[in-house]
């Protein structure tokens, strides 16, 4: 019985130690993807950990949002937006999809309008 009790504590602590060390993207092919494989971008008008992209901007650049219990691990951080929900950033940058991108892996979003790139790890 004595054996049992660390492997049942072991067991029942590995979903929280997951669940902690979760991220809301990954790294695939060079570039930043979200857990779905959506390719994630960053805008050049947000700085300073700022989103500046809001309202019809949001409506066409999804941000990655967090779920309020989400923790940032290693360079996945987060944001408070105007609204005051929470985005996910990578190394402080805000990270958006793109209403265009139909599927995994499209880049309809790469350099548009000059603002808007892929981000990368």
């Amino acid at each position: 019985m004595k054996l049992l009790f660390p492997a049942l504590a072991l067991g029942l602590m590995l979903p929280a130690m997951s669940a902690l060390a979760a991220e809301p993207g990954m790294e695939k092919n060079g570039m930043l993807v979200d857990a779905t494989g959506m390719t994630l971008y960053t805008f050049d008008k947000d700085s300073g950990g700022k989103s500046m992209c809001n309202g019809g901007c949001a409506q066409n650049w999804p941000p990655l949002m967090a779920s309020a219990d989400a923790k940032a691990t290693g360079d996945w951080t987060m944001i408070k937006r105007d609204d005051g929900t929470v985005q996910w950033a990578y190394k402080g940058k805000p990270l958006y999809t793109f209403v265009q991108d139909q599927k995994a892996g499209d880049m309809a979003g790469e350099g548009k309008m000059g603002v808007w790139h892929m981000a990368k790890p």
